[in-house]
Order: C-alpha cells, then structure tokens, then sequence
C-alpha cells in the first residue's frame, strides 16, 4: 500500500514548526488512539500518525524525508515498518499522553507500565492546629497552661495493627504481599505492562481477616487529650509554637504529626503594642503641664514615676525605658511610651473659676505688653 505524505497525515505545512507538529499530533493521536475510538480503522490510523510524528518531530529524519520521500526512511525503520519501539522520543511521551488528554486509566498503561508504581509505607500523621488567645500580660511573662486536644491515636487494644489478633493478619493472596497488581497488555505497538495499587489489600500487603472491635479494622481511634504547653515571654499574634508529635497518630507504622499552637494577644484595655514596645495615655492638669509635677504611671510589672517639666505640652512622649515585652529572640525588652494629654476641666469650683479668672487677667495683660512691644519695633525698623 502506497504510504501518505507526512505531513498530509498530521495536517501541516511543510514548514511546520516543532510546536505545530506536536499539536497535531496531540489532537490526531486523541482522535485515533485505540483505547478511545473503537472503529475498526482506528489502530491503523494511530500507527500512521505515530510513525508521522517520529519522522518530522526529530530534524535529522525530517530532513532525510525532505530530500528523499518515504525511501529516506527505510534505514529508519527497515523494511517491517514503523513499531512503537521505534519511537525514541519518550522526553515527548508524558507531555502528549497527560491525564487530561486520554484519562487516568490510559495514562497509568504507558507510564506507570515503564516506571513501577511503589507500595506504601509508613505514612506520617497528620499536623494539628490549636488557636490560642492570651492576654497581654500573659504574652509579656509567659505561660503554663494545658489544652484539650482532639486527636486520631494508635489503638491501644491491637497496637496500631488493626487486627483482633497478629494471627489475624494474612499475606494478601490477589498481590502475594507485593502490595501492587500487575497487569499485561499487547497491542499493535508492542507490549504494555500496566502495574497499580493492589485492589484488595490498597497496597499494604496484608489482609485483616478478623478486624479489632475497638478500631473497626483502622489501627486508630479518636480521643479527647489534655497536652502541657509552655509559652515563652514575648509571644506576639501569629507566633507558631511546635510541639512535635502530639497530631494525629500515623498510618501503617509511621510516625505521628505535630502540634502547632497559634497565639492571638487579646486586646488590653490600657497598653497598646507594637512590637516589643508598649504605648499607654496619661491625663494631667493644666497646672501639672504649666508649673511640672511628678506623676505615676502604672507599667505590665508594677509603677513606675515621671518627671513633669514645665511646659509640658500636650501630646509629649515620655520613655521608660525597658519595661516593655520581653525580646523572644536577642534577649532584653522594650520600651514604653507614656503621651501625656492635658485636660481641660468641664465643670469648676467657686474658688478654680476665680483662680482662672485672675489668671485669664494675667494672660491678657501680658499678651497686651507683647504686642504693644512687637509693634514698637516694627514701627521703630521703619524709620532706621
């Protein structure tokens, strides 16, 4: 029978580009293939669009067909035709045959068929996560305290195995304790061996023939768990604390998972944080601001005093040096920020309304002097 011109067969010009050539096969080879069209002359298309594809995708055997038709490709394939151990382009294969072009089922005979699919193990129990709130002061010194933790653990009643009794694990007779199920297919393109999870024993190896009672079979059961924690100082929102191997318990021998404790520092009603600094509102007088005072300001471990200078103005930061969070890492601790605000009084006395009479006198007298004094000497510049 007289062979098609390659590049009829995959629909493409004959300047066609690598990537052209690989998307018409793609769309040709997932009209065609076998295992998804039934017609009778499927298998036989297939084998001429494989056979098209390995010439004009490799540039060597492309440029030999260029110059001499299909007798350029008899050293290549020899007189028996094209077979699909000819096809040498297997950096390609997992890109044309992807699970989303032929299905699963299909992509497990050409792939898993070459590389094995490996029997399970122990596997890792899974991390768990608490969410903790604590207060500021508790973020500031520390904290020991227990959580109630919901948890998948190692059954105590068969030790994990699942089993009433260990002569009640057998070797699973449908994979011989391989854990995997092998199966052979020829097709016109040679022999595939597709190899997958044992059906009946999920790949362990092993049957239970009679499960334990207080498992059903599963190797863990669910408790309620009371685990000591210890926060360190300096603890802020979104700190991650590890504590290993108290999640869930492993499967099929395998180690347990981790606990991770995540902090939230509730709000407090006085200090504000950032970072290891604390920032707090003190009210004082007008005549604590005007004259100067020492005053006392409460701080996370007991008081502490300021100085008041005179003049104060509102909105003055004073620092205290050290009596912030304690650093979780380098040691030492912050600072906190008193800002002073004076406050105006809403209601007064008898004697505190003549009082800021009289001084309201002052003020006007001495605001009077300053101007008088001002306009003098940007009249006297005038005339120098």
């Amino acid at each position: 029978m007289t062979k098609r011109d390659y590049y009829e067969v995959l629909g493409v010009r004959r300047d066609a580009t690598e990537q052209e050539i690989k998307r018409a096969y793609r769309r040709l080879a997932k009209k065609y293939h076998p295992d998804v069209n039934k017609a009778p002359d499927a298998e036989e298309k297939f084998r001429e669009i494989s056979e098209a594809y390995e010439v004009l995708i490799d540039p060597e055997k492309r440029a030999n067909y260029d110059r001499f038709g299909h007798a350029g490709t008899e050293s290549i394939f020899g007189k028996g035709g094209f077979t699909w151990s000819d096809f040498t382009h297997f950096s390609d294969i997992e890109d044309l045959f992807d699970r989303d072009f032929f299905g699963r089922d299909i992509f497990d005979v050409f792939f898993r068929g070459f590389r094995g699919e490996p029997r399970r193990g122990p596997v890792k129990g899974n991390d768990l996560r608490y969410d903790l709130e604590i207060s500021l002061e508790d973020a500031a010194f520390g904290l020991n305290t227990e959580l109630r933790i919901p948890r998948t653990e190692k059954c105590p009643t068969c030790n994990g195995t699942g089993a009433r009794s260990p002569a009640d694990i057998k070797t699973c007779p449908r994979c011989n304790g391989t854990g995997q199920e092998k199966r052979e297919r020829r097709t016109p393109f040679g022999q595939f061996v597709s190899i997958t999870t044992c059906s009946r024993c999920h790949g362990e190896g092993k049957i239970i023939e009679r499960p334990c009672p207080e498992c059903n079979g599963t190797g863990r059961i669910r408790r309620m768990r009371k685990i000591s924690v210890k926060i360190p100082p300096g603890v802020d929102t979104g700190s991650r604390l590890r504590i290993a191997n108290e999640g869930d318990a492993g499967v099929g021998g395998g180690p347990p998972g981790d606990l991770y404790v995540i902090i939230h520092v509730l709000p407090h009603e006085f200090f504000r944080r950032e970072g290891d600094d604390l920032y707090c509102e003190i009210p004082i007088t007008f005549s604590q601001a005007a004259l100067g005072a020492e005053i006392e300001v409460p701080t996370l471990r007991s008081k502490a005093k300021i100085k008041i200078p005179p003049g104060t103005q509102t909105g003055t930061i004073f620092r205290l040096k050290g009596e912030g969070i304690p650093r979780l890492r380098g040691g030492g601790r912050g600072d906190q920020n008193v800002k002073v605000r004076v406050v105006t009084p809403k209601k007064l006395n008898k004697r505190q309304r003549e009082l800021f009479e009289e001084l309201s006198k002052i003020e006007k007298m001495k605001e009077g002097e300053d101007f008088i004094g001002r306009f003098k000497n940007s009249v006297g510049s005038m005339f120098r």
